[in-house]
């Protein structure tokens, strides 16, 4: 007999509605189609700037299901408990998802399908999240990449499935079961006044998605490999935001560069070099989960860094004030649009790993409460490749001069200009902007005068490689 129960469909970090491979078979299978976003227990878990980000998105989606002859049921709780409770009141007789691979979301969904089909449930995951399955790229020997080269040699010649079109219409159920109200979650609340600061920098939305990668497509792909770098330039692609939530597929993106590629634009293939990046942060956690909360080389184990997130200096580090201008620039930029250069990344989590001798989880938990395009697997990989912890072939050599730095990628200080209003006797509105959204027990205004560095680069520099030369690494 043909089924024809229901098929509750559950929403998580896949919030689009094209090249959404869950929702095209739903869609296909001819049988009732319910959306469904649960706030469970990994959503609850989420910082301020990731969880006040996502539900925008959540937004987004349940105005984008209406055309479509569809809505997004939203319920609270523990992500079983409220998938058998609407189980129970639609008849559904199957959940599908897209797959996760962090190790919070691997055993949230492994715990659930298990138990589904204990219940004679179908429960099914599918691809969407990443060019490749993880397991489906191996080494020479069978076995995972460790360094990141090699894996782009590897698959840059993959094909890859062309992106899937938006259903035309989703099949509806007879009756639809009750929803909760968005509003009253308040996703946002956590954020307090920089809620209305960040609001303005954030692109929402698959629509916004899509036309952001076309403006870059359009404007800047031809430049990326010689702007990416440039931190006063707008010459990145911004996609990280769209990207964190499913607003875009990475298939969208490998296309698009792919054409512009093959039109002799010249920065597309390192554009496509930075998607597979992140597919390298996802092969490395799913292999290696452990990645996410401790060492990924356990030699580091007893490094002597600071563990102690109060002490002052690492206190100025986190307000942005610690007198190094590349550093505080990038912090600022964070607390104002939610999201952060990546060059200035790499320079704000070295001159904590590295000069302010301070674990690279103390940085990774603060970006995870800051960064609206925060991911998990590229929080962890980041921070543990400048702390040096992680995979990287020469680790204790790389302290940037985050001095020399500026100098060299930011040489007419439009960056520095954008964010630090201290000492500039007309600021810039973003970096007035500052002010506006940190906490007001910081006690910081514009007319402050500039601090000096809490620890000199040539000084840490010196502390970090003394450090490292006393270990056997």
């Amino acid at each position: 007999m043909t089924d024809t129960t229901p098929i509750l469909l559950w929403f998580r970090r896949d919030l689009r509605l094209g090249d959404h491979p869950a929702l095209t078979e739903a869609c296909a299978s001819g049988r009732p189609v319910i959306p469904v976003f649960v706030h469970d227990e990994v959503v609850a878990a989420h910082g301020a700037a990731p969880k006040f980000r996502l539900g925008l998105s959540v937004g987004a989606l349940a105005r984008d299901l209406g055309p479509k002859g569809s809505r997004l049921i939203l319920r609270r709780g523990r992500a079983l408990d409220c998938l058998r409770a609407l189980i129970a009141e639609t008849g559904a007789g199957a959940v599908w998802w897209t797959r996760a691979y962090d190790p919070e979301a691997r055993t949230r969904d492994e715990a659930v399908k298990a138990a589904l089909r204990d219940d004679g449930i179908e429960a099914r995951s599918f691809g969407g999240h990443l060019l490749f399955e993880p397991w489906t790229v191996q080494t020479g020997t069978g076995g995972f990449y460790k360094v990141y080269s090699p894996m782009w040699k590897s698959v840059r010649g993959r094909d890859v499935e062309t992106p899937l079109p938006e259903p035309g219409r989703i099949p509806a159920p007879e009756s639809w079961p009750q929803s909760e109200n968005l509003d009253d979650w308040a996703m946002d609340a956590a954020m307090r006044r920089g809620r209305d600061v960040v609001a303005a920098h954030v692109c929402v939305g698959e629509a916004e998605a899509r036309d952001r990668l076309g403006r870059f497509i359009a404007e800047k792909v031809a430049t990326y490999k010689a702007n990416r770098d440039r931190p006063g330039i707008d010459g990145t692609s911004n996609l990280s935001e769209n990207l964190a939530y499913g607003e875009i597929s990475p298939h969208h993106l490998w296309h698009a560069g792919q054409r512009a590629m093959e039109q002799g634009q010249a920065g597309a293939e390192h554009f496509l070099k930075e998607v597979v990046w992140r597919e390298f942060a996802y092969h490395l956690v799913h292999h290696t989960p452990h990645i996410t909360t401790r060492n990924w080389r356990p030699e580091w184990d007893a490094f002597p860094w600071n563990e102690d997130a109060a002490t002052p200096e690492v206190r100025a580090w986190m307000q942005g004030r610690t007198g190094i201008q590349f550093v505080d620039a990038g912090l600022r930029e964070m607390y104002v649009t939610g999201r952060m250069h990546n060059r200035a990344r790499m320079n704000v989590a070295s001159y904590l790993t590295k000069h302010l001798m301070t674990h690279w989880k103390i940085g990774l938990n603060w970006f995870e409460d800051c960064l609206i395009d925060w991911d998990p697997a590229a929080n962890a990989m980041g921070w543990q490749w400048a702390a040096g912890s992680g995979p990287d072939a020469a680790p204790y050599f790389r302290v940037f001069n985050p001095v020399t730095q500026l100098d060299k990628f930011d040489p007419d200080w439009a960056y520095q200009r954008a964010w630090i209003a201290e000492g500039d006797p007309q600021p810039t509105k973003t970096a007035l902007s500052y002010f506006e959204a940190i906490p007001r027990s910081w006690n910081m205004t514009p007319r402050d005068p500039y601090p000096d560095p809490v620890v000199g680069a040539a000084e840490g520099r010196k502390r970090a490689l003394a450090a490292y030369e006393m270990r056997d690494f």
